[in-house]
């Protein structure tokens, strides 16, 4: 058989086991779902001192916009006060760093905290980018979403301010330097609901459905209790199907859905496809893509899938922060569910 057949085959028959994780988990996850906070709109307003350089076209899209919220909505805020914020956006505060730039925490006068996307947008795409996730950070109200508290501008450069995770990213606390020792077997398995949460309330409360398109640890960020909040929607889209055609591939290595990879195919599934990459690193406790060889790499899906259908096996490949601690009824019953699943695709 061809290589090229050979990864096809591969990659389809590591899609369908992952797909019935996927089932297993949302199965318990419909058990304990609550119903979902309806979607309320938020506005952005700036007084006559605001200066929006260049902003105005894109600013006249918030006007009409407000929400409900006892915690006020987004707004436009001045520079000048993130730059006293962020002592000048000193790297000390750096709290992480993305494609096109840095976000930093912030203390105001109030005593309040913050963290603040600074993002270089000399190029079209990043431009693009930062307004389709305002718009969209002020159209969502959820739990499990990061809340918008404002944005700002100064010449090249654009800001977007969230309200700050204590916890930082699933990433930092399962690969930094703690190795997810704080985060225990019912830890991780809340941030997989809180996650399956928040991809509930994008695809099936709004209106258009919204893909995220870019789900991994790093977007998953964690409050001062762990609970999880997704973020970072400058790559989501609305309405897929219409726009296919003027969408770049996107994504990030190791959580692109094989149909997305091959063909282009975007639909909510890809984001399920991410979801599920997630949920293995939460219970394997392992990175998406490893390095093997200085040319050669693997994924955790094609690790772990003939790992995952032997249920003698399973505990063996669980994390061991959380092997000897793990609710094993549990994690059988997402063995089990597999297997039946891949008996009926036989």
């Amino acid at each position: 058989m061809d290589p090229p057949k050979k990864l096809l085959i591969a990659l389809i028959i590591a899609c369908s086991s992952l797909g019935a994780i996927f089932s297993s988990l949302f199965c318990v996850w419909f058990f304990y779902r609550k119903n979902s906070s309806k979607s309320s709109k938020c506005g952005a307003k700036r007084s006559d001192g605001e200066k929006g350089n260049g902003l105005a076209p894109f600013l006249g899209k918030f006007k009409s916009m407000r929400t409900v919220s006892k915690e006020g909505y987004g707004s436009f805020m001045d520079y000048k006060i993130l730059e006293k914020a962020t002592n000048k956006f000193h790297p000390g505060n750096i709290l992480g760093e993305g494609g096109f730039g840095c976000v930093y925490k912030a203390q105001f006068n109030d005593g309040s905290y913050a963290a603040v996307k600074k993002l270089d947008c000399t190029s079209q795409d990043a431009e693009k980018e930062y307004e389709n996730e305002v718009e969209l950070l002020c159209r969502f109200k959820h739990p499990n979403i990061i809340s918008l508290l404002g944005f700002s501008s100064d010449t090249d450069t654009r800001f977007i301010v969230y309200e700050l995770m204590q916890n930082g990213s699933l990433e930092t606390q399962l690969h930094g330097p703690s190795h997810g020792s704080s985060l225990t077997w019912h830890r991780r398995m809340k941030i997989a609901l809180d996650t399956a949460r928040g991809l509930e309330y994008l695809h099936e409360n709004c209106h258009p459905p919204v893909i995220h398109r870019d789900l991994k640890s790093s977007n998953i960020l964690l409050d001062l209790d762990f609970n999880a909040k997704l973020s970072d929607f400058g790559l989501a889209v609305t309405d897929a199907a219409q726009n296919k055609n003027n969408l770049k591939l996107s994504g990030t290595l190791g959580y692109v859905a094989p149909e997305y990879l091959l063909d282009g195919k975007l639909t909510d599934k890809s984001d399920v496809y991410a979801f599920g990459v997630v949920l293995l690193e939460l219970l394997l406790g392992r990175k998406p893509v490893e390095k093997l060889a200085p040319s050669q790499c693997q994924s955790i899906v094609t690790w772990a899938m003939p790992q995952l259908t032997d249920r003698s096996k399973l505990p063996n490949i669980i994390d061991p922060v959380i092997r000897d601690t793990m609710d094993l009824k549990h994690l059988y019953q997402v063995g089990n569910s597999l297997l039946m699943k891949l008996n009926h695709l036989d």
